[in-house]
């Protein structure tokens, strides 16, 4: 470490900014999951993008490495530091305005530390929607959902977080500022620079801003639960869902008989139906146009749908008090699973069409070799995306189970691959997998990774350790 780099650092922000005392950096230290803890030399709170870019051109100038962080939501230990006591975390959290809200364009101009919640309510507030939707809403900030590339409930409709920004402000790893917030839908002059920094987890850069789209916001919801016998069911009644409704299927999200029970079990909702059956699909259509025509097709659809053998029940809800409660049914799956106990994780996407081959070949594997394993699947299957996670036999030894990680990791990552899919959807590698995916791409594509790497940040100091 330079000498007096704190004291620099703290002349660039203020000395009230720069935490260095293990019990202020911890919570900054420390991954949503508990899974990565690390020993940052100093957590930098930056207020501006000048702040921004002065502390990494001083990092750049020291060899010190830099980690950006957003609200520290993320599941994969990519805004953690190591434990060597000499990297810095660059917090963007005090950079949360709303720059500018254009509702003619339909674009929202954000800094990097916009709760995703309150980016939501500005564009609510300008009769406007912001469709990103994910269950840390509340908490997450929209530079670390940029760097992901995050996901969540609306994929289906209006695409990841990189369908969804159309220009960028970012600090380079050499403290240069890259302005490129153009609210332009077509813009042909050459590489598109800002779909690098999206999903690259701030291993290029830190986005600092954004220019995001805006859509009309919707007058009507309809909201229901289908029951259904199998995941295959599930892909039978997404076509004849989408032949229907069109564009109006907003949301399309499966969950399995042991996620319900779990979601009742430790929060004591009630069941949607009288009977139990194996799989759900929660649906939800919206329209800009108000009144009771979205209830009647949501009606219609899922009556031909049960006559036609494909669902087996369904509510339909009445009220938007209903529909928050069949929400919850979905929402509610990852907290009850953790209330249950640890369990062994996988977010992964699979060409849609295959979904229902890869859970029963998949489920089938490791049964064979798990006896006794606990699949607790849900995820938005109208994108492809699915939470498919492995939780120990009920009575079993939950840490002999756990201890066995890297051989499930192997069978589902496996599988995966074998079904043409991805082991990341929408958390990204972190530190997490960023040793799993040297499996799964090839020799050719990793290494134009490293060269785009070593192109933007030759020093290497731009969250080291993450993703590659």
């Amino acid at each position: 470490m330079a000498p007096g780099l704190i004291e620099r650092l703290a002349a660039i922000v203020g000395p009230a900014h720069v935490l260095a005392d293990p019990r202020d950096t911890v919570s900054f230290a420390t991954d949503w999951r508990k899974r990565y803890v690390g020993k940052p030399l100093a957590v930098v709170r930056a207020a501006t993008t000048a702040e921004v870019a002065a502390v990494v051109a001083l990092c750049a100038e020291t060899r010190t490495a830099v980690v950006p962080q957003g609200g520290n939501t993320g599941l994969c230990g990519g805004a953690t530091p190591d434990a060597s006591g000499k990297q810095v975390i660059v917090s963007l959290s005090r950079m949360h305005r709303v720059r500018a809200l254009d509702p003619i364009n339909n674009t929202i101009t954000v800094e990097a530390g916009c709760v995703l919640a309150n980016l939501q309510r500005a564009a609510d507030e300008a009769d406007r929607l912001f469709p990103l939707s994910l269950a840390a809403e509340g908490s997450c900030e929209i530079g670390g959902n940029l760097s992901t590339n995050a996901g969540g409930v609306q994929v289906l409709r209006y695409g990841n977080t990189r369908d969804l920004v159309l220009g960028l402000e970012v600090v380079l790893p050499s403290g240069e500022v890259w302005e490129g917030l153009r609210g332009l839908r077509k813009d042909n002059t050459g590489y598109d620079l800002k779909q690098l920094f999206v999903g690259a987890e701030g291993t290029l850069g830190i986005i600092t801003a954004a220019v995001l789209k805006l859509f009309p916001k919707p007058r009507a919801q309809a909201t229901a639960v289908a029951a259904l016998r199998t995941p295959r069911d599930a892909l039978r009644l997404l076509e004849h869902v989408q032949a229907h409704c069109g564009d109006r299927l907003t949301a399309f999200e499966l969950f399995s008989a042991i996620c319900l029970a779990l979601v009742r079990k430790h929060f004591n909702v009630p069941a949607p139906f009288e009977a139990a059956h194996p799989q759900y699909v929660l649906l939800e259509l919206s329209d800009t146009h108000a009144g009771d025509g979205l209830a009647a097709l949501m009606e219609s659809t899922l009556g031909e749908a049960i006559e036609a053998g494909i669902a087996l029940d369904a509510v339909i809800s009445t009220s938007g008090a209903q529909a928050k409660q069949l929400w919850t049914l979905r929402e509610n799956v990852s907290e009850a699973q953790a209330a249950e106990g640890p369990n062994i994780k996988h977010d992964i996407s699979i060409p849609i069409s295959r979904i229902g081959e890869f859970i029963a070949a998949t489920d089938a594997r490791l049964a064979a070799a798990f006896p006794g394993v606990r699949m607790v699947t849900f995820g938005h299957v109208g994108d492809g995306n699915l939470h498919y996670n492995v939780a120990h036999p009920e009575g079993g030894d939950e840490a002999a189970f756990l201890a066995r990680m890297a051989e499930v990791n192997r069978v589902v990552h496996d599988s995966v691959a074998g079904f043409g899919g991805s082991i990341s959807a929408e958390h990204g590698l972190g530190q997490y997998k960023r040793d799993e995916i040297l499996r799964y791409k090839s020799p050719v594509e990793m290494e134009l990774m490293r060269r785009i790497k070593r192109t933007l940040d030759p020093l290497g100091i731009m969250n080291p350790g993450k993703v590659l």
